[in-house]
């Protein structure tokens, strides 16, 4: 499927970013990445805080594609799985392992507490910190007009 057909099925809506929206959402990510880290934290709340950082990177790729999810239509699955659509098959397995850490985080925000372990904390904290590198530099060769490193 393409995001064209997304937006014809209702899941998408068309959305027309700028620079300092995208600036904005990378000060989140940075944020995110660095408040991840802070072992005084529950591994629940890094986990959460370090899939936002996932999520919003791959919500800059989506927006600079002219898009974004409409409202009630699985919003988070939706942007974690148009990642391949905005930049490339070649994230299909970060994808795939964004959108298993969606549905643990769900678990740990809204079911049981302490679900999270040491081990799959660092993991999303390490992919979420690769894929705002990757981000970037799909920024600067694609989106250089919304970029500014």
């Amino acid at each position: 499927m393409s995001l064209t057909e997304w937006l014809r099925n209702g899941w998408l809506k068309q959305h027309q970013t700028s620079r300092e929206e995208v600036q904005n959402i990378l000060h989140i990510i940075e944020r995110d990445l660095k408040d991840s880290q802070l072992n005084e934290l529950s591994l629940d709340w890094r986990f959460a805080i370090a899939y936002n950082a996932a999520l919003q990177c791959c919500t800059i790729a989506l927006y600079c594609s002219g898009y974004k999810p409409s409202r009630g239509q699985s919003e988070h699955y939706r942007v974690i799985q148009s990642l391949t659509l905005t930049m490339g098959e070649q994230f299909s397995e970060i994808r795939d392992y964004l959108n298993a850490c969606r549905s643990k985080r769900n678990i740990s925000d809204y079911d049981a507490a302490g679900t999270i372990s040491t081990s799959e904390t660092d993991e999303l904290i390490k992919t979420a910190g690769e894929l705002y590198e990757e981000l970037k530099k799909w920024l600067n060769k694609n989106h250089p007009h919304f970029y500014q490193p």
